[in-house]
């Protein structure tokens, strides 16, 4: 070994520079092939303290050893050099005596790579400053360059002062602007004075030093671009901090015009904020002031609508020669979503409706008012003259989604080619239960017909998993059989059953003695769908299955019985001998709500003369799926359920399908839980697709943690869940609950889309679930600031009498309260969700008494709780004009 060699391995850089130094550029090409090969043993175990010591090392002497500019770039920015490289100075040592166009070269290259590749700004600057090239522009090094900046350590040196120093700062500042996601960087400075960016580039521009008009162009064409909300943020305080004059606002009039159209909502009210000033100064044309209402009257936050109105209020008012052009654009404000603000711009509108002289605008306002919605409708023909609304107009129309229907299951994969296309395409992603069971049932087929075949294929494809190594995975495997049983969706128990990557003795002990371990409130669901898994790769190994008979038929999992009887028959046929934990599978997927269909598939079962056809013949004619006696149970903040036992589902079952009708109880079924994957509770939904109540008491715990404990994803089932089939009971609409009641939107949505899809197959016990929000609310389980985003959204759908009905079975348990504790404060979120109540209630012409919404609406004071509580009992007891 060469004494370069030795130092590189030692991790002697010192030793490496000099040697390194004192070489021809030929002999250090020489010495490259030897330091590739080092490199890749490194890469074997790069976590050793050997590796450690020797990549810095190797580092400096990869760089210095190669010509390419390409390959030096390649070297420096490798993700394996990224954890223990060599230090910028010495990097810069080691290329320091090279030509400065190459220098120049491999500091454009190493720039170019992505702010991930954590490229060290100091080498890039250093080869920058080396070669004389002009300063990359690209991501990394704007990047580098501003936490650079940013961390100030000499005394007295500040963000400003660093700025004034750099011979780079009008093209990285204008750089600044064009790049993504780099407001979270420029944040970490102090958000005010000479340590500021924000305040730091203001004091620039005001000295001159940078281009002030093209500096503020540039933020305004930032803010326009959009971008992530850091972004936002910091580019609107830098824009504050400008402090244009009045003369640079109205020079970026069409600039405002647009961010108040478009841009983020925080960048919007500052845009009209400077807007509404310039108009009240009469340095807006009436022509501008109107296509600023067209765009911001239909946004969705109600701040910036309300604020639109009130400046056209004031313009108005001063100059009622406006009127004839404002007005209209006012009564754009009649076909928004929120009736609130509809009755604002309808205010608005009666208030000034004496300045307008045209016929033609009196008209062009009394034709808005047709969006209005019925109550408010009714008033504008009195004020405005519209035309009254006619009977068909008066009548409201529920817009709720078409029911989803199930889709049937294609057949298995008919070539191995097309099978392991989506095996791999399972182990990269999850699947739903349709792919899941058709790619299982691919798999037991091919394993039938040509098992060589079906592994040559799979090896590729599999390759990359853990368990593949031949050389290790048997020792691991019998450590690690839980992974394969605990993750069952992903098949991989099966393939590594099939690449002989499990004993059999495992697989036969896994189906012999079960799981172990304590068990959860899920565990009921977890064996039964890991029983199938076991005993389906024990007779891959042992007695190869010709096809599964549980496959579903549709996608909710449920198995038509008379498609079930043919399978029973072809099996019979071929001799095959019937897996337990499947059969009993496809019995619990087996359609018996439709009586007709499952009394004549029995009769053709009981005439296959086998067990398994009397016993299915047996399940079919027996009474429809039963649900247990279920109780509610509190825990905290929390409503649970207790269900009783199932003996249906005990007797002349497989051992791990019997707890599925035991009872599941809320105090002694809480111990640790490693079902924590939510992508496995569709499959769960497939192993009881008629009895959705069972599952639905399994999940309720993780179902309440969206609202209680803030926890993010576990409603995404909630959509699937309504769409099962069997009764949709208290545990189901529970789950629905506290889905509406969600801290994040998308769990929200989840809700919302589950409660529409209930309410379109006529599923939805609207009183029920209402009552459940009411309790859950009292207690402290969902939030009714959140619940409102909810409801709000379920109703901007269309399903204003759902929410309605909802809504008055949750409103008087919160009013119950409010009236009960005198001069206590109202729930947050209260006098929103009285608003949504109210909203629909306009909408759908509801007509009663709402029970302790008078107490209410009697308060004195106009704060939004009564104010939203008199609109509810207004529009509850008024007669809409015809």
């Amino acid at each position: 070994m060469t004494s370069l060699m030795e130092a590189v391995r030692a991790g002697r850089t010192a030793e490496v520079v000099s040697l390194l130094d004192g070489m021809t550029d030929a002999e250090r090409r020489a010495f490259f092939p030897e330091l590739r090969a080092l490199r890749k043993e490194l890469r074997a175990d790069q976590w050793t303290s050997q590796s450690r010591r020797a990549y810095p090392t190797l580092h400096a002497a990869g760089a210095a050893c190669q010509t390419g500019a390409a390959g030096v770039a390649g070297w420096l920015a490798a993700a394996d050099m990224r954890w223990w490289p060599a230090s910028p100075g010495v990097l810069i040592d080691v290329l320091g005596d090279r030509a400065p166009g190459w220098l120049a070269d491999v500091a454009h290259r190493i720039a170019e790579r992505p702010v991930s590749a954590r490229v060290p700004y100091e080498l890039m600057a250093g080869l920058v400053r080396l070669s004389g090239c002009p300063v990359p522009t690209t991501a990394a090094y704007v990047h580098g360059w501003v936490e650079h900046i940013g961390h100030v350590w000499q005394r007295g040196d500040t963000v400003l002062d660093r700025l004034r120093k750099d011979p780079h700062l009008a093209q990285l500042t204008a750089a600044l602007f064009e790049t993504d996601d780099i407001g979270s960087r420029l944040a970490w400075s102090a958000a005010e004075g000479p340590d500021s960016w924000t305040d730091a580039l203001a004091q620039l521009t005001a000295e001159g030093i940078l281009d002030r008009k093209a500096t503020v162009g540039a933020c305004l064409a930032r803010l326009l671009r959009g971008g992530p909300a850091a972004d936002h943020r910091v580019f609107l305080r830098m824009l504050q901090a400008f402090s244009l004059t009045r003369d640079e606002q109205r020079e970026h009039t069409a600039d405002w015009l647009a961010l108040a159209s478009d841009a983020a909502s925080v960048v919007a009210g500052h845009a009209q904020s400077v807007l509404a000033s310039l108009a009240l100064d009469g340095e807006l044309t009436t022509r501008q002031l109107v296509e600023m209402s067209g765009a911001v009257l239909f946004r969705t936050e109600k701040k910036l609508v309300r604020a639109q109105l009130v400046l056209l209020g004031k313009v108005v008012t001063g100059e009622p020669s406006t009127a004839e052009e404002l007005l209209p654009a006012a009564a754009q404000a009649f076909g928004h979503g929120d009736s609130d603000v509809q009755e604002r711009a309808l205010k608005l509108v009666e208030r000034h409706l004496g300045k307008v002289r045209s016929a033609q605008a009196r008209d062009e306002l009394a034709s808005a008012a047709e969006q209005l919605i019925p109550v408010l409708r009714a008033r504008a023909v009195r004020s405005l003259g519209a035309a009254p609304a006619t009977p068909e107009q008066l009548t409201y129309e529920e817009v709720l989604p078409p029911a989803p229907e199930p889709v049937r299951l294609a057949p298995a994969p008919e070539s191995v080619a097309e099978l392991t296309e989506e095996v791999g395409a399972l182990l990269a992603s999850d699947a739903d239960v349709a792919t899941f069971e058709r790619t299982l049932d691919g798999l037991v087929r091919h394993a039938h017909q040509d098992r060589d075949a079906l592994v040559e294929a799979l090896a590729p494809v599999v390759a990359r998993r853990w368990w593949a190594d031949t050389e290790t995975s048997q020792v691991r495997l019998k450590d690690h059989f839980a992974y394969f049983t605990n993750q069952p969706q992903r098949l991989e128990l099966l393939l590594a059953t099939l690449l002989d990557q499990v004993p059999t003795a495992t697989l036969h002990a896994a189906i012999e003695h079960g799981p172990s371990g304590s068990e959860c409130v899920h565990s009921a669901l977890a064996r039964a769908f890991n029983a199938r898994m076991q005993e389906v790769a024990y007779r891959i190994r042992t007695e190869p299955l010709p096809f599964l008979l549980s496959t579903p038929t549709w996608s909710t999992g449920l198995l038509e019985p008379d498609e079930l009887v043919t399978r029973l028959d072809e099996y019979r046929r071929l001799g095959a001998r019937v897996s337990a934990a499947d059969f009993a599978q496809a019995l619990l997927r087996v359609r018996r709500e439709d009586r007709t269909a499952a009394e004549a598939a029995a009769v053709r079962a009981a005439a296959l003369g086998t067990a398994e056809g009397a016993r299915l013949a047996k399940w079919l004619t027996a009474d429809g799926p039963a649900l247990p006696a279920e109780r509610r149970r509190t825990a905290g903040p929390r409503i649970l359920l207790e269900h009783g036992e199932l003996l249906e589902l005990q007797e002349d079952f497989p051992r791990e399908f019997r707890p599925l009708g035991r009872p599941v109880s809320v105090y002694g079924e809480r111990r640790y839980c490693y079902h924590w994957d939510d992508d496995i509770r569709p499959q769960w939904l497939a192993v009881l697709p008629e009895r959705r109540e069972l599952v639905a008491v399994r999940l309720l715990h993780d179902l309440s943690t969206v609202a209680v404990d803030d926890v993010r994803g576990a409603a995404a089932i909630l959509p699937l869940l309504a769409e099962s089939e069997g009764e949709a009971g208290e545990a189901v609409h529970l789950c629905v609950a506290y889905g509406l009641g969600a801290r994040h939107p998308e769990d929200r949505l989840a809700a919302v889309d589950a409660l529409l899809v209930l309410a379109a197959r006529g599923q939805l016990d609207a009183a029920r679930l209402g009552a459940d929000l009411g309790q859950l609310a009292r207690r402290g389980a969902v939030k009714p600031s959140r619940l409102v985003e909810s409801v709000r959204t379920a109703a901007a759908t269309g399903a204003n009498a759902t929410v309605w009905e909802m809504l008055r079975h949750t409103l008087p348990i919160l009013l119950a309260d409010l009236a009960t504790s005198g001069a206590a404060a109202p729930t947050r979120g209260l006098a929103d969700l009285l608003a949504v109540a109210a909203e629909c209630a306009e909408r759908t012409g509801a007509r009663e008494e709402l029970p302790h919404l008078a107490r209410t609406a009697d308060r004195r004071g106009s704060s939004r709780l009564v104010t939203q509580a008199r609109r509810l009992r207004s529009a509850l007891a008024e007669e809409v004009a015809a």
